[in-house]
């Protein structure tokens, strides 16, 4: 023990030492079950702050090309094909 703390000064330091371990251990066991709920409620639903996609995306659209188009689109790809 100190020389120059007082008993009550001693006691003090033990509380609030078991308070602190007491408030980890608590903390702790409220991360491990709430992040054990939430992977759970993740695993069962989206997260709501997230809007439920309607479609997937735009519609795709096509474009028929030219013979000249085709012709230079496939000398574009015969010359990055060797790359």
């Amino acid at each position: 023990m100190s020389e120059h703390a007082s008993t009550l000064q001693l006691i003090g330091m033990v509380a609030l030492t078991l308070a602190t371990v007491a408030w980890a251990v608590v903390v702790t066991r409220l991360l491990r079950r709430n992040r054990n709920a939430a992977v759970a409620w993740h695993a069962a639903r989206a997260l709501p702050a997230f809007p439920h996609p309607h479609q997937a995306g735009p519609a795709r659209e096509s474009v028929e090309l030219t013979p000249a188009e085709q012709d230079a689109f496939a000398g574009l790809v015969r010359r990055l094909g060797g790359r």
